[in-house]
């Protein structure tokens, strides 16, 4: 029987008795099958629409979006106990992640509302700057996180899970009656595992994380492993590159653990959370951990002494020698020494979870031999008699050059094959459930034959990451940061549903439930807005109103004669509570005023209301240029560009005008040349229209 066959007898058979016989034997398929140590023999050849390779963040969205969509899903992966493993900092969101988060929530992913579940210390970042660029972030219970997301992939309709791992991809030709070659000449049709079975499918999504080619790091020593106690993909690697895919080499690192029970908390500074934390999931009116129950963080800085050692036994860390790239923005504390100096360097320590006292050290990633680590550690004040439980190692592994994927994420050499996550150059767990969630929800539909579904720039931070790797590539792990988004005021952790959830409930990966939420607080903002903007008094008497209560809201300006309340949310000490003392008589609007989460909403909108009418005409010129479609087999060589143009549009091979005018290199004179050539073209072939 299939796994999720089996999964739904398990749920049964636990609500009648069984006699002792069979009850032993449910249980012992149970075991047998958690170990994955099930015979793949009598399952040779069978087949779905979807395979995920990978139980990481990438892996899990991918999966859980392609059996939402319909599709029957295989997740393959080296252990099913790792699934969902937080394998570097106990800790999701952030500044630009923490927008991502909330994205891949309101395409009805999973990370988000396991956060919710397993979060202990829950803040928002960058509050001293607008809405529109507050990160939210969350420490996680590693624990809890990971034992949610199993029960969350373990209950998926339409996901079976097997432990297995993949060496070879079953790659044959493109299916003659295809008239796309946007995807090269070869299809993918599945997967080869290490034992020789062949499970085919219609789309294949590779979630490899670190596991290609993967080698750890510690000291001089180095051994094959995607991480701690993983072996690597080392036959998938190689199919890749005979594939021809361009190969590149990435690193990165993670730090020690410590003991919290040996640290001395009374020299570091304490980082308390959020008193009212703020959920990811958007279905969430409140995360599960109370306010009072949260844990504290805490901040320590380290001295010369650090630096000196590091310095003095670089000679003894073959992880800072090599010639792959490591993480510009999480960099490890050995660059951070060789780049910035001997200078004080901080060091956030942030418990694991709950019900351990193990702690991790963010910012203190090091790869130098572990007895030289201690003496780093211990060189940290309030660190001089900590017991560092576990050191800190590097890992190296492959990537594939990202402008080998096109905006769906699907390969341009092999079609039906989808690349998401530390495969395409990314770091984070937040940046690889994004592209995941992509890559699912494209290999399902793939699997139907239905159009590709993508995000723009115009529309979400995971259309800025997803274009940002396939027009530019990367030369080190790729982080999400607000600045990378041109359309901030538009692109708001707030607002994510408003945007995504339509667009995803029409491919089919949103649920109906979440749809219609999403609709009942669409309505309810609206409503908001037209109650605020219908009520309107002279500048004059607002000012009176709002010094009656005490408050000074300086209206400057050129102003009309009449101000609505609307109007108003766009001076920082204005709230729609404040409003509802001004107006006490106004009952719809204190009751609104009571809504949280709503008058947060609103208030942003109100915000930002007098800046957007720029931001959306210039979104609106973004979208003619995204409309210009490329043809796919457009031969550049003919083209009177520069060979460096040339060569860069060749290497991409854009889909639209737009995202050719983002190419490095690519000049507006090329542009034109571009869209002059496509109009030709057009010509020629007596089309009116210019989208091909």
């Amino acid at each position: 029987m299939s796994n999720i066959v089996f999964r739904h007898h398990w749920r049964r058979v636990k609500d009648v008795p069984l006699s002792w016989k069979t009850s032993r034997k449910v249980m012992q398929q149970k075991i047998a099958w958690r170990n994955g140590t099930r015979s793949m023999s009598s399952e040779a050849g069978e087949s779905y629409d979807v395979i995920v390779v990978g139980g990481g963040h990438a892996g899990c969205e991918a999966a859980t979006a392609a059996a939402r969509m319909g599709a029957t899903t295989l997740m393959l992966t080296h252990k099913i106990e790792t699934i969902g493993e937080m394998s570097c900092n106990p800790s999701f969101g952030g500044i630009g992640k923490g927008h991502l988060v909330r994205e891949i929530d309101a395409l009805d992913g999973v990370c988000a509302k396991i956060c919710d579940k397993a979060g202990i210390h829950f803040k928002i970042l960058n509050r001293r700057k607008g809405p529109a660029v507050w990160g939210l972030r969350a420490q996680i219970d590693r624990d809890l996180y990971r034992k949610y997301m199993q029960e969350e992939i373990l209950s998926t309709p339409n996901l079976t899970v097997k432990a297995a791992a993949v060496e070879d991809l079953i790659i044959g030709e493109k299916n003659q009656q295809q008239t796309d070659c946007s995807h090269g000449n070869a299809d993918c049709h599945g997967v080869i595992l290490a034992d020789g079975s062949k499970l085919y499918s219609k789309s294949v999504v590779l979630t490899t994380g670190t596991f290609l080619r993967g080698c750890i790091h510690l000291g001089l020593e180095q051994r094959p492993a995607g991480r701690i106690g993983d072996e690597p993909a080392i036959g998938l690697a190689k199919t890749l590159e005979d594939a021809g895919f361009t190969v590149g080499r990435l690193k990165t690192g993670t730090p020690p653990r410590l003991d919290g029970q040996t640290i001395d908390y009374s020299k570091l500074q304490q980082n308390s959370p959020d008193d009212n934390p703020t959920p990811f999931s958007f279905l969430n009116k409140q995360v599960s951990i109370k306010p009072e129950d949260q844990v504290v963080c805490h901040l320590a800085n380290t001295t010369s002494r650090v630096g000196e050692i590091i310095m003095n036994n670089r000679h003894l860390n073959i992880h800072i020698q090599q010639d792959s790239h490591g993480p510009r923005y999480c960099p490890s504390i050995e660059s951070k020494i060789m780049r910035f100096g001997n200078k004080g360097h901080q060091i956030w320590l942030e418990p694991e979870g709950l019900n351990t006292n193990i702690v991790y050290m963010q910012g203190f990633s090091i790869t130098l031999p572990a007895e030289l680590q201690e003496q780093c550690v211990h060189s940290v004040p309030g660190l001089e008699n900590a017991t560092m439980t576990r050191p800190g190692y590097g890992v190296e592994y492959d990537f594939m050059d990202p402008r080998q994927v096109s905006p769906s994420l699907e390969t341009k050499r092999i079609g039906n094959l989808f690349f998401a996550g530390q495969i395409n150059g990314t770091t984070g767990y937040e940046e690889a459930a994004a592209q995941g969630i992509v890559a699912g929800i494209n290999a399902a539909l793939k699997a139907s034959n239905k159009p590709a579904f993508t995000i723009s720039r115009a529309e979400g931070y995971i259309g800025v990451l997803i274009d940002d790797l396939t027009t530019h590539g990367t030369t080190e792990p790729y982080r999400m940061f607000t600045s990378r988004a041109e359309f901030r005021l538009t692109l708001r952790p707030d607002n994510a549903d408003l945007r995504l959830t339509s667009k995803g409930y029409n491919v089919g990966c949103v649920s109906n439930h979440r749809y219609k939420h999403t609709q009942y607080v669409d309505d309810k903002l609206s409503d908001g807005i037209d109650l605020l903007k219908s009520i309107h008094m002279t500048a004059n008497k607002w000012q009176q109103s709002f010094h009656q209560l005490t408050c000074d809201v300086p209206i400057t300006g050129s102003r009309p004669t009449h101000i609505s309340a609307f109007e108003l949310l766009q001076y920082n000490n204005v709230t729609v509570k404040l409003l509802s003392d001004v107006l006490p008589e106004n009952k719809v609007l204190k009751d609104l005023a009571e809504d949280l989460q709503l008058v947060h909403r609103l208030q942003t909108a109100g915000l930002y209301d007098h800046l957007l009418a720029q931001q959306y005409q210039d979104i609106e010129e973004v979208k003619l240029e995204e409309e210009l479609v490329l043809p796919t087999d457009i031969d550049y060589d003919r083209m009177r560009l520069s060979n460096e143009v040339k060569q860069r549009l060749a290497e991409v091979r854009p889909t639209t005008i737009g995202a050719a005018g983002r190419i490095q290199g690519v000049t507006p004179a090329a542009i034109v040349q571009l869209l002059n050539y496509v109009k030709r073209k057009q010509k020629l072939s007596g089309k009116d229209s210019i989208l091909l």
